[in-house]
C-alpha cells in the first residue's frame, strides 16, 4: 500500500469520545466500510481515515479534476449548486450581512459562491482557501484571489498571521476534510473580533427520509464523506470551538442546513444538545427498511 493511503483510526472529532457504536447498516451501502456514531454525544462519523493531504488531493485530482459531462461529474456550474449557493449567500445576508464584508471561503471550488457572494445584492470582498491549483488558476482569471493549499498549511503560513476576516463560509467541505475541528479552527483565527462563521451541510440526521440511503452513504471510500452531522451535532462544533449560535435555518423545510456562529473567546462555555446514539441507530435502521419498502430504484 502506498503511504498516502494508510489509514488511522480515530476517535469522535466532536467530543473525543472513545467509546463508539457502529451503525451496522451502513455497510450494505458503503462496500463494506464501517460508519460509527459515539456513544457519549451521538456524532456519526467514519473512524478511519487517510491523510488531510491525500483527501483534499483526491477531491482536487480524480473527482474535481475530470472533465465535466452531464449527469456524471459534478461542477458547481450545475443548477442545483448554483441554487443551495445562492441559499446560502441569502441566508448570511439577510441574518450578518456581506456587503463591503471581507470574506474568507474555506475550500472555494470552482469559485462559483465567491462569485455570486462578491456581485450585488450581496457586495462582499472575496477570497478562499482552495487545495486544487486547476481552481485557484481558474478563479485566478475570474479575479478571484486564493492561497492555494490545503486549510491546514494555510494556518502555518505567514499570511494567515497577517489577513484577518469578517465573515468565513464553509459551505459542503466541513464533511469532506479529515479534521474539522482544525478547519474551525483556522476559521477562529481568521476572523476578527465578533466576526461569523456560516456552516452549510446537508446531513441533517433525525430528520424525515428524504432519499434512499444509497443516495446518503456513497460506495467508496468513507473517509471522503467522514462526517454525518445533525443539526445539533453542527452547532456543536461550533459551540466547542469558540462560536456562539447566531442563526440557524429551517432546515426541515429544506435539503440545506445551515448554521452561523459569532466568534467570542475560547474559554466561554456555550451549551449544545448531544442526540443518543440509540436513537441515531434506530433512525438508520428505519430508514435503510423505508428505503427497501418505497424507492422502487433501491
Amino acid at each position: 500500500m502506498n503511504d498516502r493511503d494508510i489509514y488511522h483510526q480515530h476517535d469522535c472529532d466532536l467530543c473525543g469520545g472513545g467509546d463508539v457504536a457502529e451503525i451496522e447498516i451502513a455497510r450494505v451501502y458503503t462496500n463494506g466500510e464501517p460508519v460509527h456514531v459515539c456513544k457519549t454525544c451521538g456524532f456519526v462519523f467514519a473512524r478511519m481515515r487517510r491523510s488531510a493531504e491525500r483527501i483534499a488531493e483526491i477531491w482536487s485530482e480524480e473527482i474535481y479534476g475530470k472533465t465535466y459531462e452531464y449527469g456524471k461529474t459534478y461542477t458547481a456550474r450545475m443548477p442545483a449548486v448554483k441554487a443551495r449557493q445562492t441559499y446560502v449567500a441569502d441566508f448570511a445576508d439577510v441574518h450578518i450581512g456581506l456587503k463591503d464584508k471581507r470574506l474568507l471561503d474555506i475550500g472555494g471550488g470552482e469559485g462559483q459562491f465567491l462569485d455570486i457572494a462578491r456581485q450585488p445584492p450581496y457586495g462582499a470582498q472575496v477570497y478562499t482557501v482552495e487545495p486544487s491549483p486547476r481552481n485557484c488558476q481558474a478563479m485566478a482569471e475570474m479575479g478571484i484571489g486564493s492561497f492555494c493549499g490545503t486549510v491546514e498549511a494555510f494556518r502555518a503560513s505567514p499570511q494567515s498571521k497577517t489577513r484577518r476576516f469578517d465573515v468565513v463560509t464553509i459551505m459542503w467541505t466541513l464533511v469532506n476534510c479529515r479534521d474539522p475541528r482544525e478547519m474551525l479552527d483556522a476559521a477562529w483565527d481568521a476572523l476578527e473580533d465578533g466576526g461569523h462563521v456560516v456552516l452549510a451541510e446537508s446531513s441533517r440526521i433525525l430528520v424525515p427520509f428524504r432519499k434512499p440511503l444509497q443516495y446518503y452513504f456513497a460506495p467508496r471510500s468513507q473517509d471522503l464523506h467522514a462526517f454525518h452531522f445533525s443539526a445539533n451535532a453542527l452547532q456543536g462544533f461550533l459551540a466547542t470551538s469558540g462560536f456562539e449560535i447566531a442563526a440557524v435555518n429551517r432546515f426541515i423545510d429544506t435539503d440545506y442546513l445551515v448554521v452561523v456562529g459569532r466568534k467570542v473567546g475560547k474559554s466561554q462555555t456555550i451549551p449544545w444538545q448531544k442526540d443518543d446514539w440509540r436513537t441515531v441507530v434506530d433512525f438508520f435502521d428505519r430508514w435503510h427498511v423505508e428505503t427497501r419498502d418505497h424507492y422502487r430504484d433501491a
